[in-house]
């Protein structure tokens, strides 16, 4: 087995300090154990990961959100551990892949936690290709013990890679608003948690209302919109230090601030009268460029990843469409053309694929189409969907419901097959969620 090391910078806002060991070898092609995400319908891949051998309770712990991380993917089935012949007492060591053929574990998760002398976690992991014989990768990892779980979700993510070809998206986290209290009377606040929701954390006092908060894609900040003083306004939030700024006060409503992809802009729906228009601010100069310029009412714009184009909704053809213009204004063009309004577009990570909010029939629907429109198709139906955002490897949405009759919003997954919907169990009511990039 080979042996490479290498380091991840500490993330200052966890406080973090990691150190990365790989172990192992690389995985050949014609190894047995791949996953195809392409197909329309996937067969999760069954795989068996032990209880982390540990003296630490966190042996476990890890383990187990390791095994919730690829369940909740859809693409995984872990084998129940009551099925396992083995008993795995060295991690490290080859194991019986006779023992784990027979319950029809395909991939293998072996793992051992344990305490430096300076109180970090150090976590080893090996993943192995069952009916290949051969292991194809493993880390030891290094954290102080507060983040166990970031530890789990990295190692989730590194298994999600090692078998498709493709990030995970495990070590992220949302940004949301958390709601409580009647709903003739909410209370909104600004909340923040693992992509789980795990870890959850208020970022706003809920004296004022506050909606649409948005990552930075570069990084750890996020823009949102609040009526602090009963005055709409857009700020800007660092994560890190809890430094609140003003991104400008403007005339009128202010709607769905978002950054573009070098997170130098914030483009945004200003309203002027009955119409409103998209513009975008620098965030260095703090100066404005106006982008649309009609009567109509043009909102939620989303950049493409390349920052080229832009994707938003707009009335001006009777009722709410999508349309996309290039990043300067020119060459606005309609893109949906079915029935029902469509609304709150985001373009994918990837770049292939636009979400949105559809409307018709008296239901709310989540979709996705291509970037000219075409090839739309519905994920998921309801009372009240709405709000679709991408994980940072553009294979699953996140939005929030609404269900029918008494209660509140509720946030929920669902990937791209629209087979594997999740509901993200929160304390309080959760709309307006937003994904940030992969932590570093």
């Amino acid at each position: 087995m080979y042996l490479i090391n290498r380091t991840l910078d500490a993330f200052k806002l966890m406080t973090m300090l990691m150190v990365v060991v790989v172990l192992g070898s690389i995985k050949p092609s014609w190894a047995v154990v791949e996953i195809d995400i392409n197909q329309a319908n996937i067969e999760p891949l069954p795989i068996a990961i032990i209880d982390f051998i540990s003296s630490d309770p966190a042996g476990k712990q890890i383990s187990d959100v390791i095994e919730a991380d690829l369940a909740r993917s859809g693409l995984f089935s872990p084998v129940k551990k009551a099925a396992f012949i083995q008993k795995i007492t060295d991690p490290n060591a080859t194991p019986r892949f006779a023992d784990w053929q027979v319950i029809n574990a395909q991939a293998l998760v072996t793992g051992l936690v344990s305490r430096e002398a300076d109180g970090r976690l150090k976590v080893e992991y090996r993943l192995w290709d069952v009916f290949a014989g051969q292991q194809l990768t493993g880390q030891r990892l290094f954290a102080k013990s507060e983040n166990w779980r970031r530890l789990a979700h990295i190692v989730a993510d590194a298994i999600y890679e090692r078998l498709t070809g493709e990030k995970g998206y495990f070590d992220t986290r949302v940004v949301f608003v958390s709601e409580s209290g009647p709903k003739t009377n909410r209370v909104k606040q600004l909340a923040i948690m693992d992509q789980d929701g795990a870890n959850l954390k208020t970022l706003t006092n809920g004296n004022d209302l506050v909606l649409t908060p948005r990552f930075s894609p570069s990084k750890q900040e996020i823009t949102y919109m609040s009526f602090e003083g009963g005055q709409p306004r857009v700020y800007l939030l660092q994560l890190e230090t809890g430094q609140r700024e003003l991104v400008g006060n403007f005339p009128g409503m202010t709607f769905s601030p978002r950054f573009s992809p070098d997170g130098q802009k914030v483009i945004m729906s200003l309203q002027e009268g009955g119409n409103a228009n998209i513009y975008t601010m620098d965030l260095r100069s703090r100066q404005t460029t106006r982008l649309t310029n009609t009567a109509a009412i043009d909102t939620s714009p989303s950049y493409s990843p390349d920052g080229s184009q832009i994707v938003f909704e707009s009335d001006r053809g009777g009722r709410q469409q999508l349309y996309v213009m290039d990043a300067g204004g020119g060459n606005q063009r309609r893109i949906s053309f079915g029935s029902g309004s469509y609304s709150t577009p985001v373009w994918s990570p990837r770049g292939d694929l636009i979400a949105f909010t559809k409307r018709a029939g008296g239901k709310f629907s989540i979709g996705v189409m291509k970037t000219d429109g075409s090839r739309e198709r519905i994920l998921t139906t309801g009372f009240h969907n709405e709000g679709p955002t991408w994980a940072p490897n553009g294979r699953v949405l996140m939005f929030f419901r609404q269900p029918a009759g008494a209660g509140g919003p509720q946030l929920t997954s669902i990937d791209l097959t629209g087979y594997n919907e999740q509901r993200i169990v929160t304390p309080n009511f959760a709309s307006d969620p937003a994904w940030s990039p992969l932590l570093e």
